[in-house]
């Protein structure tokens, strides 16, 4: 079996000129995030609930967020609530695959009085995740850690998501993408 050399590097250079392309029109993400969030689709990713072993943290409410008309967000408003906090990028695909899914979950459960959604947007550049969120018809309440991020809020990797539950203690923690718009984990977000 002969191979033919010139067809295979004619190959492999139009796959790269390809991923190049992508790569540097910042489209890569976006086809990425959408394949992805194909995947969460199927239902094959779900979140893991269980109670993380955190007995003794408390959830750190120091701290301040700007929302992208301008607004302050304090995480002292929070206090007494249960807490949906999700940590994103825009140049992040899994982040862009999980939002579609967070969106519908927090239309389900929007109307609970102690329930609050927070998406908080870790780009350097407030543009950037102001620029990604733009445009999109997710309903979720989104702001930017223009601020920086506190101890709790610290993380290895994006996406990350917590959940606060009323007494400020961190009862879920994830990071990675999940399909967050299960009746498990809405029931499990109602029950905190």
């Amino acid at each position: 079996m002969s191979i033919d050399w010139k067809k295979e590097i004619k190959s492999w250079g139009i796959t790269a000129s390809v991923v190049a392309f992508l790569y540097f029109t910042g489209l890569l993400p976006v086809i990425v995030g959408g394949l992805q969030s194909v995947l969460l689709s199927t239902g094959l990713i779900k979140p893991k609930i269980e109670i993380p072993d955190l007995t003794d943290q408390q959830f750190d409410y120091r701290g301040n967020f700007l929302t992208f008309d301008g607004e302050q967000i304090n995480l002292e408003s929070y206090r007494g609530k249960t807490l949906f906090i999700n940590l994103w990028a825009s140049w992040c695909g899994p982040c862009r695959a999980e939002m579609p899914h967070i969106s519908e979950l927090y239309k389900s459960v929007q109307d609970q009085p102690d329930l609050e959604f927070l998406m908080i947007g870790i780009d350097n550049d407030i543009k950037k995740s102001e620029g990604f969120i733009e445009g999109k018809s997710w309903a979720f309440p989104t702001a930017h850690a223009s601020y920086g991020l506190n101890q709790s809020l610290q993380s290895e990797s994006i996406p990350t998501t917590m959940v606060v539950n009323s007494a400020g203690k961190i009862v879920f923690y994830q990071e990675g993408m999940s399909n967050f718009n299960t009746d498990e984990f809405r029931d499990f977000l109602l029950s905190q």
